[in-house]
């Protein structure tokens, strides 16, 4: 009989634990796992974050061509999977294309059944924001661009015409469609260039910088012997930023340049066949990325666009020498003062020149390392969002609202789902 009782409190104190322990459901765009583009990673190192922190994560994610992850189970007390309703047709209606087909009524559901808050991944995991159901919620939106901004980029880099179209409808829209941020209680911006941006229209705006997987700097003393660039080569901004590289600043140097990145496109596979000096890498895992970034004598990024931070540009600080940039790529990130920053192509020339002669020696490297002990920092980052959200912001919802919803979600989740060739725009 005390064994029962000894076992009986024990359960009691466990329940009673979990029950005080600060919960947070997370609403992503996509699966965070495994974390190889730029959206997932600052997701999934968030989740991991908030979980060291003893933070419980109820993660919700909508699913379209990645398979779900038992490592999720890892960090988080429940992982909920939602298929992307890709089968909408992006001519119509108001609301733009990634937000429309991350509408789940079972999403919504879950959501509904407790009190706790609600971080939402991107504009794109904004369908219930201001749903009068989540209307006692505490409501923190991450965005991780100026969206229309984003898109608009994405229009002026693509050259497949019904593409251009879709990127510029889908700018129009998200212009619109961002009013919904006066919803959040609180809105995340990943950069400070954003978080002025989103500060001339909203209250509650901060600034949280990225999460990202390095911990500590780890970049090799000495020369290497080639230039990198590295990215989604698929993206159109990326495929734009290699074929300007090798056109405008690689074509007159007689220096190994190397572009390393999934999915390149042909017309970038016929470009650099024309340069002996210019090698392409496709397909590269995360290890051997991060091999390229640090055996190189200068990591080289550029950019048309300055909304959001490129997480490229962290692991190249992070692990590689000396790193070249444009205006854009670096502006009001917090990063400047570790890059050397072209103007131009010209200028970019002379500057690979000038450091391809440079070591990077054990003082710069601490220099670094001082630099990223206080910023950009992911424990120091999630504690500084912790102390932003309201743990304890409101009961639960009426038993009518309960009912309300249900009935709702009833008739949103009825229906038969069909593909499209539409369902294939990967955003």
């Amino acid at each position: 009989m005390l064994l029962d009782a000894f076992q009986s409190d024990q359960k009691s104190r466990t329940f009673s634990k979990r029950k005080l322990q600060k919960t947070l459901h997370i609403v992503s765009f996509d699966i965070p796992y495994p974390a190889n583009y730029g959206g997932v990673i600052d997701i999934f190192y968030k989740i991991k974050a908030f979980h060291e922190q003893g933070i419980r994560v109820i993660l919700h994610c909508f699913e379209y061509g990645r398979q779900a992850s038992d490592i999720l189970n890892e960090y988080c007390d429940k992982v909920y999977y939602y298929p992307r309703k890709t089968f909408k047709n992006f001519l119509y209606g108001t609301l733009p294309y990634i937000v429309s087909t991350r509408d789940s009524g079972e999403l919504l559901n879950n959501l509904s059944k407790d009190s706790f808050p609600i971080l939402f991944e991107g504009l794109h995991s904004t369908f219930f924001l201001k749903d009068p159901a989540l209307k006692n919620r505490f409501k923190i939106v991450r965005t991780h661009n100026v969206e229309h901004d984003y898109y608009h980029n994405l229009e002026m880099v693509e050259n497949n015409f019904f593409k251009r179209y879709f990127f510029k409808l889908e700018t129009e829209k998200l212009k619109k469609y961002q009013n919904v941020l006066k919803y959040a209680d609180l809105i995340c911006s990943i950069s400070p260039n954003d978080t002025e941006y989103f500060s001339k229209k909203f209250n509650n705006c901060c600034f949280i910088p990225a999460f990202h997987s390095n911990r500590e700097v780890k970049i090799n003393k000495g020369m290497g012997n080639y230039v990198l660039y590295h990215g989604n080569l698929s993206v159109g901004e990326n495929h734009q930023a290699a074929m300007f590289l090798i056109r405008e600043v690689f074509s007159d140097l007689n220096i190994p340049f190397i572009i390393a990145g999934s999915h390149p496109k042909k017309e970038l596979r016929n470009l650099v066949s024309e340069y002996k000096h210019v090698k392409l890498l496709d397909q590269k895992s995360t290890t051997e990325i991060h091999e390229l970034i640090r055996d190189a004598q200068i990591n080289v990024l550029y950019t048309r666009q300055d909304t959001g931070i490129k997480l490229k540009l962290l692991n190249a600080l992070f692990n590689g020498r000396h790193c070249i940039v444009n205006h854009k790529m670096v502006d009001q990130t917090g990063l400047e003062e570790l890059c050397i920053i072209g103007e131009d192509p010209e200028h970019f020339q002379k500057l690979i020149l000038k450091y391809m002669q440079l070591e990077f020696d054990s003082e710069k490297i601490e220099e670094r390392s001082l630099f990223f002990n206080k910023e950009f920092n992911n424990t120091q980052t999630i504690k500084k969002l912790i102390k932003r959200i309201d743990f304890n912001y409101n009961p639960a919802q009426s038993t009518q609202d309960t009912n309300r919803i249900a009935k709702k979600n009833k008739a949103r989740t009825a229906g038969k789902q069909i593909s499209s060739f539409f369902g294939l725009i990967p955003f």
